[in-house]
């Protein structure tokens, strides 16, 4: 199991790399990440190339038993490449340049960055190749900046689309071009959106369709080197979570896993419900475990900071990742940078690198790790309940959000609204793509699936008539692949399946204060709020579990469930704004599914299991500051202490327990 740090021996003296590989060597580390900003430092000038100071580093490295992952430099150009090749640099919607002076701010369409790109990928996987102690590669860093407006990028574009729709009347149907007249004839007409308020829909969606690609096809060319040069070592990526400007299926889809950068310690503390959906999104990405190459290690901020994690809270957020796939994991940074932008980013070191409490918290998280790795190794999340995670729909509801604008139809604060009652009900979630098999589960949640090609509506109505539980919600099949608004009353082809259709719709008011009481009956009870937005639900078929008490609104329903061949189609309509109300609905989603947890935790701590054949990994963190108890599986052991499960188990605050059941 791989635990470390991201390390900068450029930052330092030289004379201090054997005293930072000491301490990583005694807090139990056995990688760092090295390189990913260093370009200039490895060619200072075109074409020559010095190596030797990271060949020092790692040979220090290696004799203390670390191994290193290296970045490709590409994230950050040299002052020389944008002197030399000022095209490189990406254009602004407004037709300047940006300036050279920060990082992430070329142009991928540029045939000189994409060809200086694979020359110093080529340089380092072949001078690097032999290198005992190097294992792999993370290619760039956190790919997802700067769209760039250039002539280059039009051009590209426009061959893109060519590619894609083949004529320009297939095209112009797709997009819709007979509204107000803005008909291509010719494929040099078309422009770039720099105003997605006012674009075309088709256009804006194919635009961000577009611009994913280039950073994927940017990536492959580094990649293919990388394999070429080095077929022994793994090529990885650092990803961000819930990030949405690319297509993160697409991205992952050449590499041999997928790593994250995860920073849940903002703010006052509370549950990081969201770090836990973005680990499953990311394990979603590939289907497979993953590795965590940049985890807090401190305040984070750069002109400004934020707060220190508690003692404790270093480890509990691990045990978090580790819980959900990660096979290992690499604090961000090592020793907190006293020259930069990132100077007040902190690591595990502060700025005067002394080994004080972050380091040795992460030192005891380190030995916890490699005792646990025996049991661990091979066993990943295995999920009865799959949430439909889809980039095309998050980027068409940025486009047109419908609703709004404060808790506007938000993909992802839809999403986190039903995962966050799957988390306290304790049940694991797989993130899958719309066109994935749905078969491998009881219950698929879509959450505003705003764009429904006709192929996924059929395949969810199927899911749920061969005993399937869907749970799907407003602004689901609005749209077809191309951004139009498909010409059927809602919902559509999943029609049938819910059992209900939908005429009409709304947005709340956000200034009605009080917004739509909604009144919930039989098997979910009570009184909640409607906030933002309502679909004018008519039931065929369905069950009514909840209704409105605006008099006009009295005639139709909030919620349904409806039987539909072996299966049930469940339907919510709107927002709402308390919680038990999706705690009671993913009940009873979690009911009808046959669907039961290994535990049922109490408020704030977050249960996850991992499995292998013939193992079974319960994983239990308490996110508060207080006490817990937790009723768990007799028969078990607690592996970090070594204390069979009783049937009852204490975390104190920020503790954590891995139970081997029985």
């Amino acid at each position: 199991m791989y635990v470390g740090a991201d390390y900068y021996p450029e930052h330092w003296p030289q004379a201090r790399w054997k005293t930072d590989a000491k301490l990583m060597r005694e807090a139990g580390f056995n990688l760092v990440r090295l390189a990913e900003f260093a370009w200039v430092f490895l060619e200072p000038e075109e074409g020559r190339f010095t190596f030797d100071w990271l060949d020092e580093a790692l040979d220090i490295l290696g004799r203390n038993g670390i191994s290193a992952v290296l970045g490709t430099p590409t994230a950050v150009m040299p002052a020389w490449v944008k002197e030399k090749y000022p095209e490189v640099m990406a254009t602004r919607k407004e037709g300047h340049r940006v300036n050279w002076g920060i990082r992430k701010n070329n142009c991928f369409s540029s045939g000189a960055y994409r060809l200086l790109s694979e020359r110093i990928t080529r340089a380092m996987a072949e001078h690097f190749r032999q290198t005992a102690n190097v294992v792999g590669w993370q290619t760039d860093n956190e790919f997802g900046h700067p769209y760039c407006y250039c002539d280059s990028c039009r051009r590209e574009f426009q061959a893109w689309l060519r590619r894609r729709y083949g004529t320009l009347d297939e095209l112009n149907r797709a997009w819709g071009t007979h509204f107000w007249g803005h008909r291509y004839g010719e494929w040099a007409e078309i422009v770039l959106p720099d105003d997605e308020g006012g674009h075309n829909p088709g256009l804006c969606l194919d635009w961000h369709r577009f611009y994913s690609w280039l950073n994927v096809r940017f990536q492959a060319a580094q990649v293919r080197i990388l394999r070429e040069v080095c077929p022994q070592h793994f090529v990885t990526h650092n990803f961000m979570g819930t990030f949405s400007e690319l297509d993160y299926y697409d991205l992952a889809a050449d590499l041999d896993f997928v790593s994250w950068d995860n920073y849940p310690v903002w703010g006052a503390p509370a549950v990081p419900y969201g770090a836990s959906l973005a680990a499953d999104a990311m394990r979603g990405l590939k289907k497979r475990n993953f590795l965590i190459m940049e985890q807090t290690a401190g305040p984070g901020g750069w002109g400004t900071f934020g707060r220190n994690p508690r003692p404790g809270e270093l480890r509990k957020v691990c045990y978090q990742q580790l819980a959900h796939g990660a096979d290992g994991q690499v604090w961000f940074r090592w020793r907190t940078c006293t020259a930069g932008r990132e100077q007040y980013w902190h690591g595990l070191l502060g700025h005067d690198g002394r080994p004080l409490r972050r380091y040795r918290e992460a030192a005891q998280v380190a030995g916890e790790y490699h005792r646990l790795a025996a049991a661990v190794e091979g066993t990943t999340v295995k999920a009865d309940v799959a949430m439909i995670y889809d980039y095309e729909s998050i980027w068409a509801l940025r486009i047109q959000p419908g609703y709004g604008p404060v808790g506007g139809s938000n993909f992802h604060a839809a999403a986190q609204r039903y995962y966050d009652a799957c988390f306290r009900a304790g049940v694991n979630l797989d993130m899958i793509r719309p066109t994935d098999d749905f078969t491998a589960y009881s219950v698929v949640i879509a959450p505003h699936l705003y764009v429904l090609p006709d192929p996924v509506a059929r395949a969810l109505a199927d899911f749920v008539a061969k005993g399937g539980v869907l749970l799907t919600d407003c602004r689901t099949g609005v749209k077809d692949g191309t951004n139009l608004c498909h010409d059927r009353t809602l919902p559509g082809l999943l029609g049938d399946a819910l059992g209900i259709s939908i005429e009409e719709y709304e947005a709340i008011p956000g200034d009605d204060k009080d917004g739509y009481a909604v009144i919930g009956q039989d098997d979910l009870p009570g009184a909640f709020t409607a906030r933002h937005y309502c679909d004018w639900i008519t039931p065929r078929k369905a069950e009514v579990l909840a209704g409105y008490e605006r008099w006009h609104m009295k005639p139709y329903a909030a919620v349904t469930r409806n039987r539909f061949g072996k299966g049930t189609g469940y339907y919510v309509g709107t927002l709402c704004e308390e919680p038990a109300f999706y705690d009671a609905l993913i009940a009873d989603v979690l009911k009808r599914a046959a669907v039961k947890p290994v535990v049922a935790p109490p408020a704030g701590v977050e249960a996850s299991v991992r499995q292998a054949r013939g193992r079974r990994l319960l994983f239990l963190i308490n996110h508060t500051e207080e006490t817990k108890t937790v009723t768990v599986p007799a028969g078990g052991v607690e592996l970090l202490t070594g204390r069979p499960s009783r049937g009852s188990l204490t975390l104190e605050r920020y503790g954590v327990a891995v139970i081997k059941l029985k």
